[in-house]
């Protein structure tokens, strides 16, 4: 309440302001009992329970809460804006994939808190508060469905929509109810392809999530099961129409990555999709809506036909890649997430460089049509983190089986990788750097290039002060034919260590190829002056002085 405000109530008598401050506080303590989750309390009961012998409804004793975007009758659907509730009657029907829940034995207990329009990922809301992360208190709960997810982890119900669940048995259930999918024998995957160059993209220490992914997969289905994917290098060689909306820089060279403009067309399609359908309401709401989705709106131009074509097309591509990719027992790995939560309040979720990680990997799943299931696998740094998994599209069943099935070898994994992770906490960044270039060592001896870019990438993080790590991964962008960046590392390596002969050779070998001739001279003959002896460098120096001097 504003200053002037508590003025005039004082001016009306203390015992009237003393009973608002009461009041005050109880709203307090309502708002805290149910981590500002809800919007709208309300109940659907489902119908009596059929008499013997028929089996009683599969979701019999589960209650659920959905987010503010489901209609249900006699209710207005208030979509995360106070304008777009007073613009709108209350619905005239139930939707049906509520419907199916309460009729199948669930029980509707309320509405829960969006982002505005459900257009964000943060999970805040100006206009309704924002739900409290039961797991991070003070970290956004992350969006759009944040009353849903907070909700369930909480433990105020057991499930929500879209679709969080505090178990994946319940999770399986509410998914077999929901998709109606067909009865069939269960099957253990054949392959659980990581993507390396997504869990690139991670700023966490990526082995306390892959590391539980790959001993359960190596405990429950083999060690042959498991397989290393580079997606962006697969993405671009299978979706061709993506070269449509690739940007160039000055200098000719792509301005995104595959994965990076698979996430530009989805965000563009989004906004266009949601301006057709919504644009007179959001002309009239354009001064009380989020600067940050205003903006976004208005920033968004107009599509002619064929792009919105090609936005399709890219769509039709990436799904067909995904499929072709996983087939019918296959599933891919990614974070979930790039970043951990940032703070409440913070400018961080608005930056080019998270919002370029978050969609990045959100685009896989959401261009593809694929189906996806976050699992959580604890704490790292006070936060939670988990890892995703991604089956073809239509493979909702097996995705949910599999689950089902990794679940509790996971969870243990992952309590080990704490575990491990709290022990060697006094162990110096160094000396775990080491152990991170061993495993990029050893990866690169199996030529999985990718997976060896990765940990050299980890030891980096951990101590980027060694010539060797740079140079050692440069190593590895070489044989994927990723010359400039085994440049800039080599380069990187040679500020650190001057007499580093196998960064000078590395980055000739590189310069070589990407036509800089004279510089990869250069390169060979310092080689030659530091280790005279060096043949390769004595070989690659006289090739290339008689072929371009």
């Amino acid at each position: 309440m504003a200053s002037s405000s508590a003025n005039l109530w004082v001016l009306l008598g203390l015992g009237v302001a003393g009973f608002l401050l009461m009041t005050k506080r109880l709203t307090r303590k309502v708002v805290k009992a149910d981590f500002g989750a809800f919007v709208e309390r309300l109940q659907l009961l489902p119908p009596p329970q059929p008499a013997p012998p028929k089996a009683p409804h599969p979701l019999t004793g589960l209650s659920f809460a959905v987010s503010d975007v489901f209609d249900i009758e006699g209710f207005v659907t208030g979509f995360g804006h106070p304008d777009w509730a007073t613009t709108h009657e209350a619905a005239s029907w139930t939707s049906s994939v509520v419907s199916i829940l309460v009729e199948g034995g669930a029980t509707c207990v309320g509405k829960t808190v969006v982002d505005e329009l459900a257009f964000s990922i943060s999970g805040e809301n100006k206009h309704y508060g924002t739900p409290i992360n039961p797991a991070a208190p003070a970290q956004i709960p992350g969006g759009s469905s944040s009353g849903a997810a907070v909700a369930v982890s909480a433990k105020l119900v057991d499930f929500s929509l879209g679709w969080f669940a505090k178990d994946p048995s319940i999770l399986r259930r509410v998914g077999h109810l929901l998709l109606q999918v067909p009865f069939g024998v269960q099957r253990n995957p054949r392959n659980i392809v990581i993507a390396d160059d997504c869990f690139q993209l991670a700023k966490i220490h990526v082995d306390r999530v892959t590391e539980p992914v790959i001993k359960s997969t190596e405990k429950l289905f083999g060690r042959q099961a498991l397989k290393h994917q580079n997606l962006g290098d697969y993405v671009a060689s299978k979706v061709p129409s993506l070269k449509v909306f690739q940007s160039k820089t000055s200098n000719g060279e792509v301005k995104f990555s595959s994965l990076g403009c698979l996430a530009n067309v989805m965000l563009l399609l989004r906004s266009h999709e949601f301006k057709v359908k919504h644009n007179k309401w959001i002309e009239l709401a354009k001064p009380t809506l989020d600067s940050s989705i205003a903006t976004q709106l208005r920033e968004t131009p107009e599509m002619a036909s064929m792009e919105i074509e090609n936005c399709h097309k890219v769509r039709n591509e990436m799904r067909s890649a995904l499929n072709a990719l996983l087939k019918d027992d296959g599933l891919l790995v990614i974070p979930t997430i790039a970043n951990r939560p940032p703070k409440l309040g913070s400018k961080e979720i608005l930056s080019k460089d998270y919002l370029t990680r978050a969609f990045t990997l959100m685009s896989v799943a959401s261009m593809s049509g694929c189906c996806q299931v976050a699992v959580p696998l604890g704490f790292q740094d006070k936060c939670p983190v988990s890892v995703s998994f991604i089956a073809r599209h239509g493979g909702d069943r097996f995705l949910l089986d599999t689950i089902q099935t990794l679940y509790a070898s996971l969870q243990e994994q992952a309590d080990i990788a704490g575990k491990s992770k709290l022990s060697t906490n006094v162990v110096s960044d160094e000396t775990t750097a080491e152990f991170a270039k061993e495993e990029g060592n050893q990866a690169f001896k199996d030529k999985q290039w990718q997976r060896a870019i990765g940990f050299y990438t980890e030891a980096i993080k951990l101590n980027g002060k060694s010539a060797t790590y740079y140079s050692n991964r440069s190593a590895a962008y070489l044989e994927l034919g990723s010359f400039l960046q085994a440049e800039a590392d080599c380069t990187k390596a040679i500020d650190l260590d001057k007499k580093n002969v196998k960064a000078y050779l590395r980055r000739g070998t590189a310069r070589e190829m990407l036509g800089y001739y004279k510089e990869a001279i250069e390169d060979f003959r310092y080689a030659l002056v530091l280790e005279p002896t060096n043949k390769r460098a004595a070989i690659s120096a006289d090739r290339l002085k008689k072929l371009f001097q």
